[in-house]
């Protein structure tokens, strides 16, 4: 039999490593579909221009067109329903992903079967004036939060205590938010969408009652209306902030949250007719309250979880986008893995603003490598970077590095971390004016 072609949109040395591994990979052959800068290192987003290109460079392969997966949030998961609809392989519809993608839509049907499970909420224009007014009539108040529809990572999310607030995250909205709604716009022009969602495009605001406790992601896929939760990674953030710490495979919540966190996510996911691909679900479980919430629905695997399932369980959890994407069931191992627990962390600072004038020397960055094995040092930044360029960072920190890390413990796993991170010197040069 021919090697199956397997065509991946971003496709970039980290993750080929990785797709190399896979259980059958001998058979298959991976081909990039658009340069993986123009998905991971920028905030620009000319996605009508980057369809036309993937279909342009698919349409001159030679060969037969098995599967076309990605990995990555906006842009790509919106474009793989349009690509694959083309091309004729397996994935969710546009509509079904749009009703996770789409914060306000996705809240309206996660209300219609889970509702005890979710904050309130409201859409709003960034651009009314009388916004914090309409946002009162729906019965938010202080403290909420706000992000945009339609958002990739942590980018353009506020917590709003006062006024003052909500000015200054309106000002950074005005600013930003088109780098995202008009190429969403793009998408929703492609959907089916109900009167409702229609007048909620992709330059409106959602407000949110504040939510909380301990946050983690159910990754899960469906495979022929069949919903199957594998993995629950715990998502650890910085003490008093908003910004990640470390992800932590597998989870630490007691069993019967992790139960319960399953079956709502089989509910939602049946409800919304989500099939033949993959998805995560985030949670909170307020333990205080005894509440669990559901944060959002992401239309992939997590790239930042890909090391933690290789670690624990003995293949990357691209397994599972693979062999979707080629019309099979899921082969995903549990526990085969060399470590009991594996960590994605975030080396950040807490600057407003900073040029980068010195960074680890790949000699340094060898030598941890080698003093912590299995340990992955992925660098973000560079000399004469700016922090405030980096794309993808939250509102309140810069991550200057991803480090991975596998143990045997989870306290060893801390250890190590901290051992690792005292060994990192990066210096910087502040930024006046």
């Amino acid at each position: 039999m021919d090697a199956r072609n397997v065509f991946v949109v971003g496709l970039n040395a980290f993750n080929r490593e990785r797709l190399e591994h896979l259980r059958g990979a001998s058979e298959y052959r991976f081909h990039g579909v658009i340069e993986p800068e123009a998905v991971y290192d920028t905030e620009i987003f000319p996605i009508e221009a980057m369809l036309n290109q993937a279909t342009a460079q698919l349409d001159a392969f030679a060969g037969r067109i098995d599967a076309i997966v990605g990995y990555m949030d906006f842009p790509v998961s919106t474009m793989l329903p349009l690509l694959c609809e083309r091309y004729a392989t397996p994935t969710a519809s546009l509509e079904s992903l749009l009703k996770c993608e789409h914060k306000y839509w996705s809240r309206l049907t996660q209300r219609e079967v889970i509702g005890n499970y979710i904050p309130r909420f409201t859409a709003f224009d960034p651009f009314d004036d009388s916004a914090l007014s309409r946002i009162g009539e729906a019965g938010l108040y202080f403290p909420f939060f706000v992000k945009p529809i339609k958002s990739s990572g942590s980018r353009l999310g506020f917590r709003i205590d006062s006024p003052e607030d909500f000015g200054a995250a309106i000002a950074r909205l005005r600013e930003d938010i088109g780098l995202i709604s008009e190429p969403f716009n793009f998408i929703l022009e492609q959907a089916n969408l109900p009167d409702a969602v229609r007048a909620v495009d992709g330059g409106f605001c959602m407000a949110e009652e504040i939510i909380g406790g301990w946050q983690c992601t159910v990754e899960g896929y469906v495979f022929q209306g069949e919903v199957v939760p594998y993995g629950i990674v715990d998502s650890i953030r910085y003490p008093q902030v908003l910004s990640f710490f470390y992800y932590r495979y597998p989870s630490r919540l007691p069993t019967h949250i992790q139960d319960k966190m399953r079956e709502l996510t089989t509910t939602i996911m049946t409800h919304i007719g989500y099939d033949n691909a993959a998805f995560n679900v985030e949670f909170f479980w307020d333990e205080v309250q005894n509440r669990i919430w559901l944060l959002e629905i992401n239309t992939r695997i997590s790239q930042s979880h890909c090391d933690l399932f290789e670690k624990v369980d003995g293949v990357s959890h691209q397994q599972v986008s693979v062999d979707l994407a080629l019309g099979q069931r899921p082969d995903m191992p549990t526990a085969e893995g060399a470590y009991e627990v594996a960590g994605k962390f975030f080396y950040r600072v807490f600057f407003v603003d900073a040029v980068v004038t010195r960074v680890p020397s790949v000699q340094e960055i060898d030598a941890l490598q080698q003093r912590f094995p299995g340990c992955v040092i992925a660098l973000q930044v560079g000399l004469g970077t700016r922090l405030s360029t980096l794309p993808e960072q939250d509102s309140y920190s810069f991550a200057l590095a991803h480090i991975w890390m596998g143990a045997d413990s989870d306290e060893a796993l801390l250890a190590d971390y901290t051992a690792l991170a005292e060994s990192l010197t990066f210096e910087f040069e502040e930024v006046i004016g």
